[in-house]
């Protein structure tokens, strides 16, 4: 892979708490843990192990990573800040928590990153 081009916005994604208990042992696959955090700009969320977060997960997280970057506000989907929301996994055991950082990059398509 050969990354050029520095995206305009950073998420991170860490894990706030468990919904049933105090473990994820035989309930969650990816053996979540409070603390974890996970980071990208455009790709999937990796951990600082260089595993990545739960495919699952990622199809839920995609649609507002998009939705921020088309410069819309978190709140107006369920977030508690613009930059800010909360989230249960679809198994309904892990809660997480993810935060956008805007970078200073200029945007991909206003920048016309896309011709050559």
């Amino acid at each position: 892979m050969k990354k050029w081009y520095d995206e305009e916005y950073r998420f991170s994604i860490e894990v706030t708490g468990f919904l049933r208990g105090d473990h994820t042992e035989h309930l969650c696959r990816n053996g979540e843990e409070i603390g974890d955090k996970y980071t990208c700009t455009y790709g999937c969320p990796v951990n600082e192990q260089g595993y990545g977060i739960c495919s699952k997960m990622m199809q839920i997280l995609y649609g507002d990573m998009q939705a921020v970057r088309s410069g819309g506000d978190l709140t107006l989907v369920g977030g508690i800040e613009e930059n800010v929301k909360d989230y249960v996994c679809p198994d309904g055991c892990v809660c997480f928590r993810m935060t956008v950082e805007k970078t200073g990059a200029e945007n991909f398509y206003k920048g016309k990153y896309y011709q050559e």
